[in-house]
């Protein structure tokens, strides 16, 4: 007898309430879904598109440019390439001297080595990975300070 007596607001799941929703869903499941269906895809690929957008901001670069930046390193990549970028233009400016095309010239040498280095550690251990990043980041943090100076900034 107390088993059957109901506690007001008891909510419980049973198999009967639970058979019911089956039917239920058979019933309206044919009708709703090719309603609700394109509503689900355009919300899907919204979704897509805005953590797309927040990846490209996050690493600085176009949302079309974000296929080139992958795995652990891309953070470090997209660096990389945005500082070659930048020594480019520094290269075709008519500012520019004699010192600052051996810069140029010295630099990009040096990002390729570190766009190596960030490859090689995609497969390394954990611990070793994170120490290359750690190097490769100074090493970036520093040529950045320099291409800074030369533009004159």
């Amino acid at each position: 007898m107390a088993r059957k007596a109901k506690v007001e607001g008891d909510a419980r799941f049973t198999p009967k309430r639970a058979k019911n929703a089956v039917a239920v869903a058979k019933v309206l499941g044919p009708a709703v879904i090719p309603v609700v269906a394109p509503f689900a895809v355009r919300a899907a690929g919204a979704a897509r598109d805005a953590y797309d957008r927040y990846q490209a901001r996050k690493l600085g670069v176009s949302v079309d440019r974000l296929g080139e930046y992958t795995g652990r390193g891309a953070a470090l990549h997209a660096r990389i390439a945005g500082l070659a970028d930048g020594c480019r233009d520094l290269q075709k400016s008519e500012k520019a001297s004699k010192a600052d095309q051996e810069f140029v010239k010295d630099s990009l040498s040096t990002l390729e080595q570190l766009s190596a280095s960030v490859r090689a550690a995609e497969r390394m251990p954990a611990a070793r990975r994170k120490s290359v990043h750690r190097a490769v980041a100074g090493e970036l943090e520093r040529l950045e300070g320099q291409l800074l100076h030369r533009l004159g900034i």
